[in-house]
C-alpha cells in the first residue's frame, strides 16, 4: 500500500505542491493537515491523493491518510529545500515542470472530452453479452502450454504436419531447434477474457491434450490445451464489467476521432532528421531483435486452474 500511495503522491505532486504555497488568508483549522514551516498540507491535498490510490479498503483509509501526510510532508520539505538553492530556475527542472504541465493539460482535455459521452445503455450491455457467450454464459477458464516464434514461411507448412502427429510439445520444440528456429516457451492459467479474442472459438473446440498452430500477424503459436473447465458468469455480475468496457472503447474512440480532427485543423511541420523525407539509419550490424513475443502471454509458475 505504501508503494502505491506514494506513486500516487508524485503524480500529482505539482497540484498538490502547488497548493502549499504561503497564503495569508488563514484556513480554518478543520482544512489543514498539517504544517511544515510557512507552508500549509490542506485536508482536500490528502483526500485528492487517497481518491488517487488503488485497493484502499474502506476499514484502513484512516491509516493510509497519515502515511499520505507524511508524504507530503516529506514532499513539502523537500520542496522548500530546492527552492531555497534555487534548484526551480535550473534549466532541467524548468524544462521538466513544463513537460509535466504540457502533459496534464493534455490529459485533462482528452478526460473531457472521453467525459461527454453517453454511458451505454442497459440495451447496448445485453446486447454484447449474448453476442459474446465465450466471455460469460460459455466462459472458461484455460491450462495452457505454449510455444512461440516469428512466422517463417518455411518452417509453419512443415509445423502444422508435425503438430497433428506430436505427442507432446517438447518434441515440436526440439523439432524447432533442429532448424534453429528461435522460440519461447509458455505454461499457465488464463480465463477467456485473458486470451486473444480471435484464438478463442479455436479454444473452446479444443479438446484436452490436443495441440494446434495458430497464427497471429507475424506471430505463431503452438498450443497444447492441457485442461479446461466452465467458470460461467451471469449476466448480472458481467453487467458491470461489460458497461465500463463499452465506455472506455468509446472513449478510446472518439479520442482518436478529436486528434484526427485536430490534426486536420492545425499546421504540422516536421523538421530536419523528423521531415518525412529524411533518411532512415539501419541498425547497426549484429543489433539482435526479440525472436518472439508470446502471442498468448500465459503467466509462468500457475500450477493449475482456478
Amino acid at each position: 500500500m505504501k508503494t502505491q500511495l506514494w506513486l500516487a503522491g508524485l503524480a500529482i505532486g505539482l497540484a498538490a505542491l502547488g497548493g502549499c504555497g504561503k497564503n495569508d488568508d488563514k484556513k480554518p483549522a478543520s482544512q489543514v493537515a498539517a504544517k511544515v514551516n510557512s507552508e500549509e498540507i490542506t485536508v482536500h491535498q490528502v483526500n485528492n491523493v487517497l481518491a488517487r490510490a488503488q485497493n484502499v479498503p474502506p476499514e484502513a483509509a484512516a491509516r493510509a491518510k497519515r502515511e499520505i501526510v507524511e508524504r507530503l510532508v516529506d514532499q513539502s520539505l523537500a520542496r522548500q529545500q530546492a527552492i531555497e538553492k534555487k534548484l526551480d530556475r535550473s534549466p532541467n527542472v524548468v524544462q521538466a515542470i513544463e513537460a509535466a504541465k504540457s502533459e496534464i493539460l493534455a490529459r485533462a482535455y482528452l478526460q473531457q472530452v472521453a467525459a461527454a459521452q453517453a454511458k451505454p445503455t442497459p440495451e447496448e450491455i445485453k446486447k454484447y453479452y449474448a453476442e459474446h457467450p465465450e466471455l460469460f454464459s460459455q466462459r472458461r477458464l484455460y491450462m495452457l502450454e505454449e510455444i512461440a516464434f516469428t512466422r517463417d514461411e518455411k518452417t509453419v507448412p512443415e509445423l502444422r504436419q508435425k503438430a497433428a502427429k506430436a505427442r507432446s510439445m517438447q518434441e515440436i520444440g526440439e523439432w524447432l531447434k533442429g532448424r534453429e528456429v528461435q522460440y519461447m516457451v509458455n505454461r499457465g492459467a488464463r480465463a477467456a477474457e485473458q486470451l486473444p479474442f480471435e484464438i478463442l472459438p479455436k479454444l473452446a473446440a479444443m479438446k484436452d491434450g490436443e495441440i494446434q498452430v495458430l497464427e497471429s500477424g507475424e506471430r505463431v503459436n503452438v498450443i497444447r490445451l492441457v485442461a479446461s473447465k466452465a467458470a460461467p458468469v451471469d449476466e448480472t455480475t458481467a453487467g458491470p464489467r461489460i458497461e465500463q468496457f463499452l465506455y472506455a472503447q468509446r472513449s478510446n474512440q472518439v479520442i482518436a476521432e478529436e486528434m484526427k480532427r485536430l490534426k486536420s485543423h492545425a499546421k504540422i511541420e516536421y523538421v530536419g532528421e523528423f521531415a518525412p523525407d529524411a533518411a532512415v539509419v539501419p541498425a547497426k550490424a549484429g543489433t539482435q531483435t526479440k525472436a518472439a513475443e508470446p502471442g498468448i502471454n500465459v503467466e509462468k509458475g500457475v500450477r493449475g486452474l482456478r
